[in-house]
C-alpha cells in the first residue's frame, strides 16, 4: 500500500513538473513572439515614417500631396478635370494663371480621371480650406466608363506619394469607391514600395513634350480615339456619371461656390471624329442649365494645329494662347 502511494506521488510530481515546464515554455514562446512582433512593428513604423518623409522632398504633382501642403486657407479658383486640365499646371502655367487673374489658384486635375476622383479631391480640399469658384475642364470620354472613375481610384500610383493625413483616411473610409483602398493608404503599402521614391513625380509629357509641336499622324489619332472610347458610348455609364456630375453641381450650389464648366480646345480633325459628341453636349448643357453654372465650349477655339504636343493636349504655346485669347471670355462671364 505504501509503495503504491509512493508511486502515485511520484507520478503526480512528474505530471506537475511536466505541466510547469510546458507552462514555462509557452510563456517564453509568448514573450519571445511578442518581442519579435514589437521589433517588427517598430521597424515597419520606421520604414513608414521614412517613406512618408521622402514624399515631402520629392513630390510636386500628386494631388493628395498638393491638398495636404496647400498653404492658404482660401482659394479663389480650383481647377478640376483630367489631363486636358493638367496642362494648366505644367511648368509655371499655374503661376501665370494666378498673375493674369489676380486669384489664388489650385489645380487638382488628375490624368485619366472622371467625376468620381475629381469629387473626392474637391471634398478633401474643402475639409480644411474654402473655395470661391471651380473651373471644371470636362471631356466626354470620362463619362463613358468606370475605368476613369471608380477603377481610377484603385490605382496605387494615386497613393504612393500621398502624405498621411487622418482627414484623408476618414474621407476614404466614408467614400464607397475608396473603402477598398483605405488599408493601402493607412499602412502605406504603395508608398513604401514606390520604386520612384527618390524621383520627382513630373510626367514625361511635362518634362519632355510640353514644349514640342505634334505633326498629325492618322494612325496615332485613331489609336488615341480607340484608347479614349474603346467601346464607343456606353449609355449606362453615361447616365451614371452624368448623374454624379449633376450631384456635384448641386453640392457646389449648396455651398455657394461658383462653377464654370469648359470643354477644352481640340484639333478640328480630331473633334470631328468624337463619337456622339453633339448628343453629349446637349445633355451636358441641360444639366448645367439646371444650376447656377456657366458653360463654355472652347472645343473649336484656340485650336490651331501648332498649339498641341500630341493629338489632343495643348503645348506651352497653346496654353499661353488660351490664356490670351480664350480666358478673357471665361473670366468675363463668370466674374
Amino acid at each position: 500500500m505504501e509503495s503504491q502511494s509512493i508511486r502515485l506521488h511520484a507520478v503526480l510530481t512528474a505530471e506537475r513538473s511536466t505541466a510547469a515546464q510546458t507552462e514555462s515554455t509557452t510563456a517564453r514562446f509568448i514573450r519571445r513572439g511578442g518581442l519579435f512582433l514589437a521589433i517588427g512593428l517598430l521597424l515597419y513604423l520606421g520604414v513608414y515614417v521614412f517613406a512618408d518623409q521622402l514624399v515631402y522632398g520629392h513630390t510636386l504633382r500628386n494631388r493628395f500631396f498638393v491638398v495636404k501642403t496647400a498653404p492658404l486657407p482660401h482659394y479663389d479658383m480650383v481647377v478640376l478635370g483630367a489631363s486636358h486640365a493638367a496642362v494648366f499646371d505644367y511648368e509655371d502655367m499655374n503661376a501665370r494663371l494666378e498673375s493674369l487673374t489676380g486669384a489664388h489658384v489650385i489645380n487638382l486635375s488628375v490624368v485619366g480621371s472622371g467625376v468620381t476622383p475629381n469629387k473626392l479631391l474637391l471634398d478633401y480640399l474643402l475639409v480644411n480650406h474654402s473655395v470661391g469658384s471651380v473651373i471644371y475642364v470636362l471631356d466626354s470620354f470620362v463619362f463613358d466608363s468606370p475605368q476613369w472613375n471608380e477603377q481610377r481610384l484603385s490605382d496605387a500610383h494615386l497613393y504612393d506619394r500621398a502624405p498621411f493625413d487622418p482627414a484623408l483616411a476618414l474621407l476614404l473610409a466614408k467614400t464607397p469607391a475608396t473603402r477598398a483602398e483605405l488599408s493601402d493608404y493607412v499602412f502605406g503599402f504603395s508608398k513604401i514600395n514606390n520604386q520612384d521614391r527618390f524621383n520627382t513625380d513630373v510626367s514625361d509629357d511635362e518634362a519632355q513634350r510640353f514644349g514640342s509641336t505634334y505633326r498629325p499622324v492618322p494612325q496615332i489619332d485613331t489609336q488615341r480615339l480607340k484608347f479614349l472610347y474603346p467601346n464607343g458610348v456606353d449609355e449606362a455609364s453615361l447616365n451614371r456619371y452624368l448623374g454624379e456630375f449633376d450631384d456635384l453641381l448641386q453640392a457646389l450650389d449648396a455651398r455657394h461656390i461658383r462653377i464654370s464648366v469648359i470643354k477644352p480646345p481640340l484639333p478640328e480633325r480630331l473633334y470631328r471624329q468624337l463619337p456622339a459628341e453633339a448628343q453629349f453636349d446637349a445633355r451636358l448643357v441641360a444639366i448645367v442649365g439646371g444650376h447656377s453654372a456657366q458653360f463654355h465650349d472652347f472645343s473649336l477655339m484656340c485650336n490651331d494645329e501648332r498649339f498641341f504636343f500630341n493629338p489632343d493636349h495643348l503645348n506651352r504655346a497653346g496654353v499661353l494662347n488660351f490664356y490670351a485669347s480664350c480666358l478673357p471670355a471665361l473670366l468675363g462671364s463668370s466674374g
